[in-house]
């Protein structure tokens, strides 16, 4: 029988304080129940008693539900537990290099999080595993859903009244994702100082860590419109306008066109800095270099890459990459791929 913990997460901030008061007695507590559980585990499963037992994932917002899917079946089949935990990318970076908290795996929505973050320091090698586009999701209650659309979603967020969501791009993909799509639109639509009014349009109050949080809002009818990602929309029954193709970050062959836009964030510590320019959207998996459990969050990373796992994320709306693409240094559970055409000198190479 398999045991499954998804546990709720709060700001780096506020995890800080917590893990700084609580760590000492908080870890003692929680390697005493580990041992138990896994013993317990073990003898049910017919495992080694020292083979931990305990899972630890550190996801993407948007990877939530589609991860949690393929857990269920990976520690059924285990028979071990999974303790998830889900933030935006950035912030779930930060738990590494702010926090020194370490899980087994971590997927995140923008696979150039690992170099721009983690690399080398916490990860040698990640798979590009799946595929996204930004849409601008609506509900029939939305004001002027009658009229909103590919041509004119723009001149609907600008209207008097209308409530939009957006994430914070200081910790989420998705929100610097949404200012990368605004200064596209500003040219696709021939509209000078678009992307300044846009941002003028979206206010602060309507701004949530990760996209996740804006869909409950959005339900409610809270919020007219809200940016997320197709995979969210389609998983959650949401309706969405399907932006035109130069500005969805979506299709391979528009990279060039998509990276003449960029954003600037906060790095992997205060007072660091990033710039990310547009780029098709692909999310990247990986297991930490000091992963506690790193033989189990092989085997998931493995599993999750296999053609059963692809198959568990499409059924959750996901648009998992058929031929997963390993980068930088090859890892045992990364599957074998062809070497990209013209890799780009700056970035990690691709693995064989």
């Amino acid at each position: 029988m398999s045991l499954i913990r998804f546990s709720r997460r709060g700001s780096v901030a506020a995890e800080r304080r917590r893990w700084s008061h609580r760590r000492t007695a908080s870890v003692r507590g929680l390697r005493t129940l580990g041992v138990a559980l896994g013993a317990a585990l073990s003898l049910a499963c017919g495992r080694p008693a020292g083979e931990p037992g305990t899972l630890v994932v550190f996801n993407a917002g948007s990877l939530a539900r589609p991860l949690r899917a393929a857990l269920d079946t990976f520690a059924a089949r285990e028979g071990v537990l999974v303790a998830q935990e889900s933030a935006g990318s950035l912030e779930t970076a930060r738990k590494l290099t702010e926090l020194g908290k370490i899980p087994d795996v971590i997927a995140l929505a923008d696979a150039e999080v690992f170099p721009r973050y983690l690399m080398p320091a916490f990860v040698d090698g990640y798979a590009e595993f799946a595929r996204n586009r930004m849409v601008l999701a609506y509900t029939d209650r939305s004001r002027f859903a009658a009229e909103v659309g590919p041509d004119t979603w723009w001149q609907v967020l600008l209207r008097p009244g209308v409530e939009t969501g957006r994430s914070d791009p200081h910790l989420d993909p998705n929100g610097y994702r949404t200012l990368l799509v605004w200064q596209l639109a500003e040219r696709h639509y021939a509209q000078p100082g678009l992307a300044a009014r846009l941002a003028d349009a979206h206010a602060e109050r309507n701004v949530r860590p990760k996209e996740a949080d804006l869909v409950g809002l959005l339900q409610a009818g809270e919020l007219d419109y809200i940016w997320s990602y197709e995979s969210m929309a389609r998983a959650t029954g949401l309706r969405f306008v399907t932006l035109p193709r130069g500005i969805d970050l979506s299709p391979p062959d528009s990279a060039g066109w998509f990276g003449t836009a960029a954003v600037t964030v906060r790095g992997a510590r205060a007072g660091d800095s990033v710039v990310f320019r547009g780029a098709p959207i692909v999310y990247g998996v990986a297991v930490p270099k000091d992963a506690p459990h790193r033989a189990l969050g092989e085997r998931f990373a493995a599993f999750l890459l296999s053609a059963e796992g692809q198959a568990i994320l499409r059924r959750e709306a996901l648009d998992a990459i058929a031929s997963p693409v390993g980068v930088g240094v090859r890892q045992p559970w990364m599957p074998v791929s062809p070497p990209a055409a013209t890799p780009d000198s700056a970035a990690p190479a691709r693995v064989p």
